[in-house]
C-alpha cells in the first residue's frame, strides 16, 4: 500500500492541534505513516505542548516546523507539502478529530483504485461531521446539490473539502502548487480546476470520517475574508470558465458579501475595485472540452 504523509497548518491553536496529534497517535497501521508535518503558521500562542508531544513519540514520524511567516492557507500548504514524503498527502485542519482508528488503511484502500471512468484519481474527500451534534457539515461537503448527494456512499465531485482530503503526490506535482495570492478562500476551486484538466478525478468517500470542531451555528466570517472569497471566486471563474460565469460569479458573490457582512461597505469598494482589475491582471487558462464535460455530468454549480 502506498505511504501517507499528514499535513497540519496550525494557526493560534495549539490545544486543539495537540488533540488531533493525540488521535493521530492512536490509530492503527502507522505503518502507513511516512510522516506527520505540523506547520506552526507564526501562532502568537505556545505550542511547547504540541512539541512536547512530538518529543515523547518518538516512534511516529511527527515533524513539528515553524513557519518564516504567517503564509496564509495557500502558502502555508504549499510550504508544508515541501517536507511530505509520501505517496498519498492527507491535509486536516487543526481544529479537526481523526477518531476512526482505521482511517489510515482506509485511505491507503481508497488510492488503491487507480482510475474511475478512465480518469486517474487524484483527490478523496472526507465525510465532514460537526463533533458537537455529528451532524453533516454542508459547508464541507464537496457539491452543491446537497439534497441530491448527501446520503451517496460515493461519487465523483468538482471541488474538495479543504479541512480534510487526500491527493495523490503525483496529482500534487502534475497540477503545482496552491496559488499564494489566495491569502485565504477559493484556493480548493483553483486547485481543482487545474487538477481536473489534468485527467484527473475527484472523489468522495463517506466512509472517511472526521470530527470538526466548529460550531453548527457557524463562524462569524470577518467582512475581509468574505471579501477575499468572493474575489478569489471571481478570479477562478475568469482563469478557468467561460466568461459568463465570471460575471455571473462576481454579481452574486457581491450580493452574498453584503448580506454576510452586514453591508460593510469598505470592503466592498475594496473588492468591486479588486474585482475589476482581474480581467488586466489574471490569466485566462481556459478548461478543455473533456473538462467542462465532465463538470456538466458531476452536476458542477458554474453560475457563482
Amino acid at each position: 500500500m502506498k505511504k501517507i504523509s499528514i499535513i497540519i497548518i496550525s494557526y493560534n491553536r495549539p490545544d486543539d492541534t495537540l488533540d488531533l496529534l493525540q488521535d493521530i497517535a492512536a490509530l492503527n497501521n502507522k505503518e502507513l505513516l511516512s510522516n506527520v508535518i505540523i506547520l506552526n503558521n507564526a501562532s502568537t500562542e505556545n505550542y511547547l505542548p504540541v512539541i512536547t508531544f512530538v518529543n515523547l513519540n518518538p516512534n511516529i514520524p511527527f515533524q513539528f516546523i515553524d513557519a518564516p511567516g504567517n503564509l496564509g492557507v495557500s502558502a502555508g500548504r504549499n510550504y508544508a507539502t515541501n517536507f511530505a514524503t509520501g505517496e498519498i498527502l492527507f491535509y486536516i485542519d487543526d481544529d479537526v478529530n481523526l477518531k476512526d482508528p482505521d482511517s489510515l488503511q482506509k485511505i491507503a484502500i481508497a488510492f488503491s483504485v487507480e482510475k474511475i471512468n478512465e480518469r486517474k484519481l487524484g483527490i478523496v474527500s472526507f465525510k465532514v461531521l460537526y463533533s458537537y451534534n455529528m451532524q453533516m457539515q454542508q459547508t464541507a461537503f464537496p457539491h452543491k446539490q446537497f439534497n441530491k448527494y448527501k446520503d451517496q456512499h460515493q461519487f465523483l465531485t468538482y471541488y474538495y473539502a479543504g479541512c480534510a482530503h487526500a491527493k495523490l503526490r503525483q496529482a500534487w506535482f502534475d497540477t503545482g502548487p496552491y496559488p499564494e495570492n489566495f491569502f485565504y478562500g477559493m484556493e480548493e476551486y483553483d486547485f481543482s480546476y487545474r487538477l481536473l484538466n489534468k485527467g484527473y478525478c475527484i472523489q468522495y468517500q463517506d466512509s472517511l470520517v472526521v470530527l470538526h470542531k466548529e460550531s453548527p451555528l457557524g463562524r462569524k466570517t470577518k467582512a475581509e475574508k468574505l471579501r477575499m472569497m468572493w474575489v478569489n471566486k471571481s478570479k477562478v471563474a475568469w482563469r478557468y470558465l467561460p466568461k459568463k460565469y465570471f460575471y455571473s460569479t462576481a454579481f452574486m458573490w457581491s450580493l452574498q458579501y453584503l448580506s454576510k457582512s452586514g453591508m460593510n461597505l469598505k470592503h466592498f469598494i475594496k473588492g468591486i475595485k479588486q474585482i475589476l482589475q482581474i480581467k488586466s491582471l489574471e490569466k485566462r487558462n481556459l478548461l478543455s472540452n473533456a473538462t467542462l464535460n465532465y463538470l456538466d455530468k458531476v452536476d458542477a454549480r458554474l453560475w457563482y
